[in-house]
């Protein structure tokens, strides 16, 4: 009897535990997403990374606006009205996955968008959030929602010493005077160090571009002590060569670029070049 009660409340929490899962959003938000979702249903036999464009497309001109996930406690936050490069990118995934669903409403949308933007989907306070994005691309390559394609497009290691955020806690805020934080973190960055990265680095970019896809989420990789990636966009094609959709900080809204990615990227100090992943 008890492993049949125990069988039940596993197989409950299977199916409603999103239910209980505390999130902020507003009208609005459920208004844009129905909205989004009015434009993109016709469209669901499309491959995931093709809904990504679409909906990235569709996302044209939503302010950048940084640090919308900031609230304590930790907390699932949506928030289709304004958007950083790291939202915008995980608000198209899990949008478009949402879209190829059988029940394609906004408890699924923000159930996926969990899943994403969580380590194993678990919300479990500040550091469960996946911050780095090169660890957001090895965990979500684990959970199967994408591929992670730079070791197998180059195979061109990335070291780097991950320590950012521990080594700047004054610059968050949920780190501030919190050493169980800083310590979880700090693990975390261990972890990543040692962890086997791959890029494609910019000079080699140019020589592979015929290997990318519309929709191919991508980090820019930095020389900049302790980081791994200083922005994130969407890579789509235009007249044979790859520009992307990006939440841009100098344009305060999303934008398909003007230049490609190769110039971008070549025009930036502090860039190195990329790691890509793509939607399942």
């Amino acid at each position: 009897m008890k492993k049949k009660i125990i069988l039940l409340i596993s197989v409950f929490f299977l199916l409603y535990g999103n239910a209980f899962t505390q999130v902020s959003s507003t009208i609005q938000d459920e208004q844009i997403f129905n909205q989004l979702l009015c434009s993109m249903v016709a469209h669901k036999d499309k491959t995931t990374a093709e809904l990504v464009v679409m909906c990235s497309k569709l996302l044209m001109n939503t302010p950048y606006t940084a640090h919308t996930l900031e609230i304590e406690p930790e907390h699932l936050v949506v928030n289709l009205r304004e958007m950083d490069c790291t939202t915008f990118a995980e608000n198209c995934l899990a949008i478009a996955q949402t879209v190829k669903t059988r029940n394609p409403d906004f408890d699924t949308f923000s159930h996926q968008l969990k899943q994403i933007r969580y380590r194993n989907g678990q919300i479990k306070g500040y550091p469960s959030r996946l911050h780095y994005f090169s660890d957001w691309i090895y965990n979500n390559d684990q959970k199967m929602l994408v591929e992670s394609l730079s070791k197998e497009l180059v195979n061109t290691p990335y070291h780097k010493t991950i320590n950012f955020m521990s080594k700047h806690p004054n610059s968050y805020p949920q780190l501030k005077n919190n050493t169980a934080y800083i310590q979880d973190l700090t693990k975390i960055e261990h972890q990543l160090t040692r962890s086997k990265l791959f890029y494609i680095p910019t000079e080699k970019l140019e020589s592979i571009k015929h290997l990318l896809q519309d929709g191919d989420i991508f980090g820019i990789t930095t020389n900049i002590e302790g980081l791994d990636i200083i922005h994130v966009g969407i890579i789509v094609f235009k007249n044979e060569n790859v520009h992307f959709m990006h939440a841009s900080t100098k344009a305060e809204k999303v934008i398909l670029s003007d230049i490609t990615l190769y110039k971008y990227l070549s025009n930036r100090k502090t860039a190195s070049g990329i790691m890509l992943a793509r939607p399942l």
